[in-house]
């Protein structure tokens, strides 16, 4: 397809403009799709704010957003199984597909990762984008592609489920209410887990992680955590806890209220990138630290999930921004964290 298309790029520290650039040219195994929907995650406020994550630094201009969701305009000569106008969720990491962790299925942890948004690897605020067909996921008739463009944090959420070994008959414990503690705790439900809380200081996200389906909810900035816990669960403790938020307070906490032989996920990064930890007690506890990096094999799983009722992705958007307001999206979810639970771009209608 010829042509231009308008994309935002971040021109600086808080600063975002709009650039015209050649519509991408497609190869043989890649569709070229149109975005209709792309959310704003956490890294592309963090890249926003600070300009970093890491050792990953941003290079102005700068395309962020990794989380799309769009129609298929374009289909390269050896794709087969996605045709024009086909609605779809995309997959933003393509992997080497040759070294020992691909080979072994592990594939998220390949180390020559190209991730959209992921410096030097723009991202897709954009109208189009070219992407290897295999990572694009074709969607069912009832799910839309604003929910296509969610399915990216909900794989982070089924993923952290599957890490823990999620199953029916437990409790389980989410620390954060931020968009991956709401999607792994509506993981968790959809894999049948018996009793799900989820913490958090900000009574608007608890109210929303009633609406979407917890068991219960504690205002960690009203009450003991853990003691709460400790009552749900009749003194036993959790069976399973996932930290989300990505703090020592919470990450601690989590080792305080999980039961003996419980299993603990880290999901959140911690802005410091270290810890301390009362190890002595989980290892008195016996407890299992699982971790998250992205996901893997997870996209059909939790498409299948949304298409059966099973979880209800559009009940965590709380603001969706036209294309034109980019600035204002990106400035209203770093300043207003307490009630923007998750907003998404609408790149085009």
């Amino acid at each position: 397809m010829e042509g231009k298309m308008k994309v935002a790029v971040m021109a600086g520290i808080g600063k975002m403009e709009y650039e015209e650039r050649d519509i991408p040219k497609i190869k043989d195994n890649e569709v070229l799709v149109r975005l209709e929907y792309v959310g704003i995650c956490g890294s592309d406020l963090h890249y926003y704010e600070t300009g970093a994550i890491g050792d990953y630094v941003v290079k102005p201009p700068f395309v962020l957003g990794h989380e799309p969701g769009g129609t298929v305009a374009e289909v390269g000569k050896e794709v087969r199984h996605l045709k024009v106008g086909d609605r779809v969720a995309l997959e933003p990491g393509k992997t080497c597909g040759h070294c020992e962790f691909c080979k072994t299925g592990r594939y998220n942890l390949c180390p020559d990762v190209v991730f959209f948004a992921t410096p030097p690897v723009d991202g897709v605020f954009q109208e189009y984008v070219a992407h290897e067909a295999d990572l694009c996921f074709k969607l069912p008739e009832n799910v839309s592609t604003l929910e296509g463009a969610l399915i990216e944090p909900l794989a982070v959420g089924f993923h952290a489920a599957m890490q823990g070994g999620a199953r029916a008959g437990q409790s389980a414990v989410v620390m954060g209410a931020g968009c991956i503690g709401l999607v792994t705790m509506m993981a968790l439900k959809a894999m049948g887990v018996s009793r799900v809380y989820v913490a958090d200081i900000m009574e608007k996200r608890l109210q929303k992680a009633l609406e979407l389906g917890a068991d219960g909810v504690i205002n960690a900035d009203r009450s003991d955590v853990v003691e709460e816990v400790r009552k749900l669960t009749e003194g036993r403790g959790c069976d399973l806890a996932v930290e989300t938020a990505g703090t020592q307070t919470t990450t601690v906490q989590t080792i305080h209220m999980a039961k003996k032989g419980a299993t603990i996920v880290l999901v959140g990064y911690s802005k410091s990138g270290e810890m301390t930890l009362p190890m002595s007690l989980a290892l008195d506890k016996e407890l299992t630290f699982r971790t998250v990096f992205r996901y893997r094999h997870i996209y059909p799983m939790a498409i299948e999930a949304v298409a059966a009722g099973r979880v209800n992705l559009k009940g965590i958007v709380t603001n969706i921004f036209g294309f034109d307001e980019v600035q204002k999206a990106m400035d209203e979810s770093v300043n207003n964290k307490a009630d923007i639970v998750k907003a998404v771009i609408r790149i085009t209608a």
